[in-house]
């Protein structure tokens, strides 16, 4: 079954999850890249470092998120969410930003550009030395699919 997501179940699966793929846009150039997130019910937060995905964004700060959730191919949840791009570079905002990215739950086996410190996972007393770039992404739109199915699915070898 296809289906629609609700308001609920978006909200739901952007908490469940800690990585989303960024949209951004400039010149003629659409970039789409994976980034881990912390997420308070109306802004999307991250880290990273000088690159391309803040090139972008400096210059077009409409972007897109999206974030899934699959089990298989046909058991999905996806949502879609429109927004702008902030960055934070002056306290409180950048201190608040980071004690969300620094709180949330990550998996036991996480990346490296997960890792806000290399003290990793003991966190930095004090935010502010924590170097790189910070940003929201204040949400607009929100849109939602899934797929369900109860069968059983085989592979052929």
């Amino acid at each position: 079954m296809l289906g629609k997501l609700n308001e609920e179940n978006i909200e739901e699966l952007i908490q469940q999850q800690v990585v989303g793929r960024i949209g951004c846009h400039s010149k003629g150039v659409t970039y789409v890249v994976p980034i881990s997130y912390a997420y308070d019910g109306k802004y999307i937060y991250a880290h990273t470092a000088e690159g391309m995905k803040v090139d972008f964004m400096r210059k077009n700060p409409s972007v897109c998120f999206q974030v899934d959730d699959t089990k298989d191919l046909s058991n999905w949840q996806s949502a879609v969410l429109w927004g702008e791009f902030e960055e934070l570079t002056d306290d409180p905002e950048r201190t608040e930003a980071l004690r969300k990215l620094t709180e949330r739950k990550l998996p036991f086996i996480s990346s490296e550009t997960m890792h806000l410190t290399s003290q990793w996972p003991f966190g930095e007393e004090d935010l502010s030395k924590i170097t790189g770039v910070v940003f929201r992404i204040r949400i607009g739109e929100k849109t939602g699919r899934f797929e369900k199915s109860t069968e059983k699915h085989f592979f052929a070898s």
